[in-house]
């Protein structure tokens, strides 16, 4: 990930988050990328793209997402607190799952899941997810039909390990793109180069 440019007009703890979240450890298969973060939401906000590639094939994206870190020291009343995580995540999955009815549900328990196995508390929790059924007609018809799954969710963390909630979301990235989770303390190897 790239390095943030401070202003210098930061407070302490934002640009102690910052150094938090250039900390946090994820997976081989996640490329994160620093984009320009959103102006009038909060005082202080970053924010990341991820793309989770696939490890036979780097070129292949299987997954990807946006991840924002906001601050604001006023709290806003619906955030419960000085921070916001707001998250975005998309994969196609398999063609079965468009007629899966729990699938909503799974997807919002892959996140807390995400969370609660890293010891993470949350507060304000809200979130979407959607499937999206593609059907070809016509001249396209030939092509299979395909389903994505969207995850949108924000959450107020408690605490101020903000690197480990990025490392949850990863995770979370990571299991919609249908990588097999890592046991504790193993480190995946990447692919066999080309």
């Amino acid at each position: 990930m790239a390095r943030s440019t401070l202003t210098g007009r930061e407070p302490q703890e934002f640009s102690q988050a910052l150094a938090d979240l250039h900390a946090a450890r994820l997976r081989p298969e996640v490329r994160l990328t620093e984009v320009p973060a959103p102006q009038r939401i909060a005082p202080h906000a970053v924010a990341l793209t991820a793309d989770v590639l696939d490890p036979r094939d780097r070129d292949e994206e299987l997954a990807t997402g946006r991840f924002v870190l906001l601050h604001d020291p006023s709290s806003p009343e619906p955030w419960d607190g000085e921070w916001r995580v707001v998250t975005f995540a998309r994969a196609e999955l398999e063609a079965e799952f468009a007629v899966e009815p729990l699938l909503g549900e799974v997807g919002w328990t892959w996140l807390t899941d995400a969370l609660e196995s890293r010891g993470l508390g949350v507060r304000a929790a809200a979130g979407t997810v959607t499937r999206v059924v593609s059907e070809s007609f016509g001249g396209l018809s030939d092509r299979p039909a395909s389903v994505e799954m969207e995850l949108r969710a924000s959450w107020t963390p408690d605490g101020d390990a903000v690197g480990a909630h990025l490392a949850a979301w990863s995770e979370l990235m990571c299991t919609i793109a249908g990588l097999p989770p890592l046991p504790d303390g193993v480190v995946s190897l990447p692919g066999p180069r080309r």
